[in-house]
Parts: C-alpha cells; sequence; structure tokens
C-alpha cells in the first residue's frame, strides 16, 4: 500500500513532488497572464499624454508620473456637487443594497431548501425563469412599481431592487442544499433551537462561501453602477456617474480617464482580496455529509 503524503499533519493528494511543482508553475503563469489587464490599466493611469497616444502603444510607462490623479482631482473640485456626496452615494447605496440583499436571499433560501411548505416548487421554478430575463426587458414595469411607491429620485430606487435580486436567492438555495445537512437541522430543532437561531447560527456558517460569493457580486455591481434612470437629483447620483461626466471631455482628460478607471476598480478589487481568503478557506473545510 502507498503510503500517504501529509503536511502539517494532515493527509494531501497522492501526487509527486514533481507534479505539485508543475502545477504551481502552470497556475503561476496563468495567473501572471490573468493580472496583466490590471497590470496595464495602472500603467495607463501613470502615462503622460504623450505616452497615453503613442503609436504603437507600449505596455508599460517609461516615464511615470501623477499628474493624471492631480487632474482628476482638480476636476473634482471643480463640480458644483461636493465630490464627496458621490463617494457618499455610491458608499451608501453599496453597504446597504448589499447587506439586505444578503439577508433577504438568505432567508429565502433557507426556506426554500429547508423547510417544506405548499407551492415552494412553483416559486423555485419562478425564480430560475426570473434569471432569465435581463434587467433591460423589466425595465418599464420596475419603473412602474417605484413610481407607484414613490422610490422615483430616492436612494429605495437602488437600495430596493438590489434587495430583490433574484440571482443571489438561487446561489444560497443551491449551495444550502448540498451543503448545509439536514439530520444537523433537526438535531438543532430537537434541543429546542428556533428556526431563525437553526437558520443564523447553524445554517449560515455552513454556506460561508456561498454568502461570501453574494457579497462581492452584489457590491461589485451596485459600486459600479453609472447613471440610472431612476434618479434625476444631482445630489443623489453615484460616484461612477460623476467620473463619467468628468472624463467624457475628450482627449485632453484621457489622463483624468485612465486615473479614474483605477480608482474605480480598486475598491472591488480590495473586497474581493480580502474575501477570497476566507472562500478558499471554507470550502475547503466545510464539506459534511448525513
Amino acid at each position: 500500500m502507498a503510503k500517504l503524503r501529509t503536511r502539517k499533519h494532515r493527509v494531501v493528494l497522492s501526487r509527486s513532488t514533481g507534479g505539485d511543482a508543475g502545477i504551481t508553475v502552470v497556475m503561476t503563469i496563468l495567473g501572471l497572464f490573468m493580472v496583466l489587464p490590471m497590470v496595464y490599466t495602472i500603467a495607463q493611469s501613470l502615462k503622460p499624454l504623450d505616452e497615453l497616444w503613442m503609436y504603437p502603444p507600449r505596455f508599460l510607462v517609461s516615464n511615470p508620473t501623477l499628474k493624471n490623479f492631480t487632474d482628476l482631482f482638480s476636476l473634482m473640485n471643480t463640480s458644483w456637487v461636493p465630490f464627496s456626496r458621490y463617494v457618499f452615494n455610491t458608499i451608501f447605496n453599496s453597504i446597504f443594497g448589499t447587506a439586505g440583499h444578503l439577508l433577504i436571499a438568505s432567508m429565502c433560501a433557507y426556506a426554500l431548501a429547508k423547510i417544506r411548505f405548499p407551492g415552494s416548487t412553483g416559486m423555485f421554478t419562478m425564480i430560475r425563469t426570473s434569471l432569465m430575463f435581463h434587467t433591460t426587458v423589466t425595465t418599464i414595469t420596475s419603473f412602474i412599481i417605484m413610481s407607484a411607491f414613490g422610490w422615483i429620485d430616492t436612494p429605495l430606487a437602488i437600495i430596493i431592487p438590489a434587495w430583490g435580486s433574484t440571482l443571489g436567492l438561487y446561489l444560497m438555495k443551491q449551495f444550502m442544499d448540498t451543503n448545509v445537512a439536514d439530520a444537523i437541522l433537526e438535531s438543532a430543532r430537537l434541543d429546542g433551537a428556533n428556526e431563525f437561531y437553526t437558520f443564523w447560527v447553524i445554517a449560515m456558517p455552513m454556506v460561508k462561501p456561498a454568502w461570501l460569493t453574494l457579497i462581492i457580486y452584489s457590491f461589485q455591481g451596485l459600486w459600479n453602477q453609472g447613471a440610472s434612470i431612476y434618479i434625476y437629483s444631482e445630489q443623489l447620483k453615484s460616484f461612477n456617474y460623476a467620473i463619467g461626466q468628468i472624463t467624457a471631455g475628450g482627449i485632453k482628460r484621457a489622463g483624468a480617464s485612465a486615473a479614474a478607471t483605477v480608482l474605480m476598480m480598486m475598491v472591488p478589487i480590495i473586497v474581493f482580496v480580502v474575501s477570497q481568503s476566507n472562500i478558499i478557506e471554507t470550502m475547503g473545510s466545510s464539506g459534511m455529509k448525513d
């Protein structure tokens, strides 16, 4: 019988050392290839205008400068609405939209996956069907509903639709079906735990990869949201919209546009990097069977 390899007292896959080294090399090459767009974007933000319009274009910057960022901040200060207001709107919508979506999607997914009630199968079929329709198709209906509730030109027009996104519900439901054992939930109920305690304390930690993924997806979508047909007031518009207005000045603002692109992508990247380690760690240690 072949001897199992161990690492830090844990059994690992029985690959050879050469196989591990080969996989590491391949993954490193793929990782470098995937990071190239990010490196190019950062390099673009550090190029002076003469390098930005150089032909043929260069991948890396020869004479790095921070002038693009200073130009961007100068343009921000000329806005008649304080630029901090745009930033606050985006942060507010992103945080509350993501938190509400996570809570509602998780509770609904738990009910559909682990509580038997009449109509649950038909309801989940409707949820799956809704994933087939792009938001553009439902724009008119959504506008009519928001207008009836008086949410037009308020933050609720951005936050409430984020709460009701069915993609997060579908993701959480599928993950709870396969990763939350019914026997564990039954044991908690027999011990006197109420349904909310069972959901929050027992089920949610077991689906940590799913809700961390949901946080990344939801936050990124809200953070990158630009102009909205539901928001008219300049004081309620997003950071992405303001950046787009500033950098829409043509060739002379190409450097500021490159700097704005870097600023816009940094926050979602930070959220992803912070959550990624937890997702990978939990996926490797949370497998359970009945």
